[in-house]
């Protein structure tokens, strides 16, 4: 295999990829609004960006049934205060004969962002409260000898070591344990970020566990090749973080899962590090040690590297989408799909309300002529069609592969796709949805300055349990709204994301504004954890991608079995018996 190797140069980093720690995303991004009382996007980065959107205040404004106003803003009192840092010294000078001065940092706002991830608590606590408890310091390895070097140090020393990668987990997983009194030092992963080597022959690469998603999409491609793992978040984050949540992607269904693509995996532990000599297609040799990696959150090592499976760069990539007369008759279609077809790489179905978001989200016609076409092209889908606007929704698709490939999937969906009602849309809406992935997780902070609070959640679950689960989560949160008279009507909404054989999974996004609330922060998390039980009394997962972290730790005797539970336990202790990996996820290393 050494022979046929291809090297890539290192990953450069430029200026104009500095991210914010406020706020989610890019430093030179953000949504806002103009002198118009309009919301825009600054910065050029996204299709979206420097776009005026007329239609959004208004439509929330409906929707959440308040009058949401501009100049009445919710000041941010970032950064908040943090907690002096604890310091063990003979483990910083253990560490400090081999990792420079300008990879240490003791700086507070540094400290304070690898102390979060970015659920709406989190976000919140960083604005108008305190998130606690802290990293100590933070250190940027640039090898596997200094990762194995700070592990050492802190097994001899009894310093908590906590991984991090693009800090964009929404389970409370970065958040350190109030009670924590040993020094905690968060590992700062993303100066291992090279793509080691590419073997197209068999089609493997390894992979750095630091490597940001949009910089080996990149890095990949210059060579012909993917390895077609985009999570939502994938402009920021990494390769480990990937493997240590077992995380999902948006075009799952022609890629795989992260389990589906990682080969092997090398780690380092408080025994020393976990690789092996080579990866081969498969093979039977006891138990398969990597896998308890996937979805370790932090708790067992740190990942350094992978190896991945790759793919040719697709021949054709297409869009689409798809308008159904209701989320009922879309369902079916993706049902229908999956047992008679292969799905598109990616194949998303939004309801009414999240449809009517996308709606609210489009720009201000850029021309006399795009605004009738759009007039003509409702009057034809309401009017003629007969479609109810409070009622349709919308499937937005991405095709990969051969010509051969996209051509015969596009004609199976839209054949089975009219069978339920269903009517093309055209590739430049399946596009934009699409796109709106990346421009849109923006919205969130935005949001939170105006007295909104707003946040996804997810789960997994059979094909018979899906739309109960979608209708009786949202009546539930509807009616625990109104039991406490909070302000207007919340915004809660679903989407059908990946889809299986046996099932799919659900996105919720759920917000309501809460001027006058007190303590909103955790009224939100308190209906959040409430959806959170109707999900699984109705059959869902605790969840499809997100992970446990510490936000839902508490259901975990609810799905596992006291035995189980008990493995789960005996094996942290065994990998890790002094607990240096104390960031506590899932309650290991906290006596369970």
């Amino acid at each position: 295999m050494e022979n046929n190797l291809i090297t890539p140069e290192p990953i450069a980093i430029g200026e104009d990829e500095r991210e914010s720690y406020e706020n989610w995303g890019f430093a030179d991004t953000a949504f806002a609004v103009n002198e118009r009382g309009n919301v825009t996007i600054l910065g050029t980065r996204y299709e979206l960006s420097g776009k005026e959107l007329p239609r959004l205040l208004p439509w929330i404004r409906e929707v959440l049934n308040v009058n949401v106003d501009t100049s009445d803003v919710f000041k941010s009192s970032y950064p908040t205060a943090v907690p002096a840092p604890v310091r063990n010294e003979d483990f910083l000078d253990h560490i400090t004969k081999t990792i420079t001065a300008d990879r240490i940092s003791f700086d507070d706002e540094i400290r304070l962002r690898h102390g979060h991830g970015h659920t709406q608590e989190e976000m919140f606590a960083i604005k108008y409260g305190r998130i606690g408890r802290i990293p100590d310091f933070v250190v940027y390895p640039i090898s596997e000898d200094e990762v194995a070097e700070l592990v050492t140090a802190a097994d001899a020393n009894n310093v908590v070591l906590i991984p991090f990668g693009g800090g964009t987990n929404v389970t409370d997983a970065l958040r350190c344990r109030e009670d924590e009194s040993r020094m905690v030092v968060s590992v700062d992963m993303r100066r291992m970020n090279r793509i080691r080597w590419i073997d197209k022959e068999n089609m493997m690469a390894c992979i750095e566990a630091g490597a940001v998603g949009r910089h080996i999409m990149q890095g990949l491609a210059r060579y012909g090749v993917t390895m077609g793992h985009e999570p939502d978040s994938v402009e920021f984050s990494t390769l480990g973080g990937w493997i240590a949540t077992n995380a999902s992607g948006m075009k799952k269904n022609k890629y795989g899962n992260i389990e589906d693509i990682v080969l092997d995996v090398t780690v380092v532990g408080s025994e020393g590090k976990l690789e092996r000599r080579k990866p081969s297609p498969r093979e039977s040799t006891g138990i398969d040690l990597r896998r308890l990696l996937f979805g370790s959150e932090g708790t067992l090592g740190i990942v350094t590297s992978a190896i991945v499976k790759l793919f040719p760069l697709p021949e054709v990539q297409e869009y689409g989408s798809v308008i159904f007369p209701n989320y009922e008759s879309g369902f079916a279609f993706m049902r229908d799909l999956v047992r008679e077809s292969t799905p598109p790489a990616s194949c998303r179905l939004v309801d009414n309300l999240q449809f009517q978001f996308g709606q609210a989200l489009k720009p201000a016609s850029e021309s006399s002529l795009d605004a009738l076409k759009g007039k003509a092209q409702k009057f034809f889908v309401t009017k003629v069609k007969g479609f109810d606007p409070y009622k349709m929704v919308a499937l937005t698709l991405v095709f990969e592969g051969t010509r051969h490939e996209v051509d015969g999937q596009k004609r199976d969906v839209y054949r089975i796709a009219k069978r339920h009602g269903g009517m093309k849309a055209g590739s430049e809406n399946g596009r934009r949805g699409y796109q709106l992935t990346y421009s849109i997780a923006y919205i969130r902070d935005f949001l939170m300055n105006y007295h909104i609070i707003a946040e996804s959640f997810e789960t997994s679950c059979s094909w018979s349990d899906a739309l109960p689960i979608c209708v009786n989560v949202k009546k539930r949160l509807l009616d625990e709204y109104a039991k406490r008279g909070l302000p207007g009507r919340p915004f809660v909404t679903s989407r059908i994301t990946q889809l299986y054989k046996t099932g799919v999974a659900i996105y919720f996004y759920f917000g309501f504004y809460f001027k006058g609330v007190d303590d909103p922060s955790h009224v939100y998390l308190e209906l959040e954890n409430i959806a959170r039980e109707e999900i699984l009394a109705n059959g869902g997962s605790l969840s499809h991608h997100h992970g446990v972290g510490k936000i839902r730790e508490q259901y975990l005797p609810e799905i596992m079995s006291e035995a189980m539970l008990k493995w789960k336990g005996d094996v942290k202790r065994a990998l890790d018996p002094n607990n240096i990996f104390g960031v506590g996820n899932q309650k290991l290393g906290r006596g369970c």
